[in-house]
């Protein structure tokens, strides 16, 4: 069972993974050094939103599966699979991601890896390194996860610490060493550039809702998992928005242009030596084990409450005779997580966007929840009690609407096509036939606080 600085770091941990190292130059150089944090406050502040009606919910319905459970209970059996196939995908887009993102960071101290090219994606190269590599990682981190959450939680906690001194080692340096000149210009031309940033922040900031996913696993009160959440919020905007504003400060456009791995290149020019840089990227690893653990867990409980309603088959419900873990879904997206690295790292901002516009297909159906057990439930138990409701519940709504319409072809930050699109479009494909061959369905239970699901 996992406590309150456990609870944090899983959160926190998961929303900080590799993309504050591997994209700070890719948001400055479109969205500018003030549009790359108005970008970010304005996200943040749509997730809030929305993160309200995740809190009230998490404390009074504590089961694995979290959105599944909120969105069968208040929108009956097809709504709710609509939400959570959704964000399924959004959290194995992360653990592939990060499959990926692992060699790419290792690449930057061990350029050697660069061997024995396989093919190339999209113009970039394949090398067989980076896939041994990516595999190697995938493997150890599904280990991890079988073994049982409390393993998985003091990994979590060890390696947050780092990726902290990391980051602050980079923020004292631009702010000893950083030149205001290298941050113009402030917003960028066009300015719908900020809303290239703007449209990857929901995938940033999926990993809060490992708290909701979990909730069976935490020995807390209910309604401190809701402060938790939003205090692990509060924390990843702030980290992301600081960060990419040091990377401003110590490169100038040009720099920052030339650069694959702008965070780490910051570094070392701000210290003047290479070891700067090394220690960003170590702290970028620590961030793509941290990101990468946590939706593990999320993907895995996931689909442990997908199987318990009958959705899928019941093997993905099945725990481990030893370690109580729901292995067959662990299993499942570290086989995924083996098959990414085969396409290099071309695919990295793809699954960031695909894996973006999932996750906000989620976020408008758990507040619409939120207000539809208001109102049909008022008198359900709520240890975490939000006030405004109605505000509360409309804002997060219209707000995530708003976020989803930057994806659509209409948007000058659409999705690409083909890629992109036919990640989403694949997927919900698959999701259709998922639905129509579902041997049965049934509502989950929703039990209280004190009982207890997978660890």
């Amino acid at each position: 069972m996992l406590r309150s600085r456990e609870v944090l770091t899983l959160s926190f941990g998961a929303m900080i993974g590799w993309s504050w190292v591997l994209l700070t130059g890719h948001w400055v150089d479109n969205a500018g050094s003030l549009g790359t944090l108005i970008a970010f406050a304005a996200g943040g502040v749509a997730i809030a939103f929305i993160g309200l009606t995740y809190s009230e919910l998490v404390s009074a319905m504590p089961q694995a599966g979290g959105e599944h459970v909120y969105t069968h209970v208040a929108l009956g059996p097809g709504w709710s699979f609509v939400c959570t196939w959704a964000l399924l995908m959004a959290y194995t887009a992360v653990c592939v991601f990060e499959s990926v993102a692992l060699p790419t960071a290792v690449e930057y101290l061990f350029p050697e890896i660069r061997m024995g090219t396989l093919w190339h994606v999209a113009g970039a190269p394949v090398h067989l390194g980076f896939v041994v590599l990516g595999v190697a990682g995938s493997v150890v981190m599904t280990w991890i996860n079988v073994i049982g959450i409390r393993t998985a939680a003091f990994v979590q906690s060890a390696i947050t610490g780092a990726i902290l001194l990391a980051g602050l080692l980079l923020l004292a340096g631009a702010g000893a060493n950083g030149a205001w000149q290298n941050a113009e210009p402030l917003v960028a031309v066009p300015v719908t550039g900020v809303l290239t940033v703007l449209i990857m922040v929901p995938a940033l900031m999926v990993g809060f809702d490992v708290l909701p996913q979990s909730a069976e696993e935490i020995d807390l009160p209910p309604h401190r998992i809701g402060w938790l959440l939003i205090g692990s919020l509060v924390l990843a905007v702030l980290w992301y928005g600081a960060i990419s504003f040091g990377v401003a400060l110590a490169l100038d456009a040009d720099a920052r242009s030339a650069s694959s791995v702008a965070t780490a290149d910051a570094a070392t020019a701000l210290w003047g030596g290479r070891w700067a840089g090394a220690a960003l990227i170590a702290g970028g690893v620590g961030g793509i084990l941290t990101s990468w653990n946590a939706f593990i867990i999320c993907g895995s409980r996931l689909m442990f409450a997908l199987a318990e309603s009958g959705v899928l088959p019941p093997a993905f419900a099945r725990l481990h005779s030893k370690y109580r873990t729901p292995w067959v879904g662990i299993v499942v997206l570290g086989v995924l997580s083996c098959i990414s690295p085969l396409f290099g790292r071309s695919i990295l901002v793809w699954l960031v966007n695909a894996g973006s516009m999932a996750v906000v297909v989620a976020y408008v159906f758990v507040p619409i929840a939120f207000l539809v057990l208001r109102r049909t439930n008022p008198a359900m138990p709520r240890p975490f009690r939000v006030r405004w409701p109605r505000t509360v519940g409309v804002t997060a709504i219209v707000l995530a609407l708003g976020l989803l319409s930057l994806y659509m072809p209409f948007s000058p930050s659409s999705l690409v096509w083909p890629y992109e699109w036919a990640m989403v479009i694949g997927w919900a494909a698959i999701g259709v036939g998922v639905w129509l061959v579902a041997p049965f369905r049934k509502a989950p239970a929703v039990p209280s606080a004190a009982e207890t699901g997978p660890s």
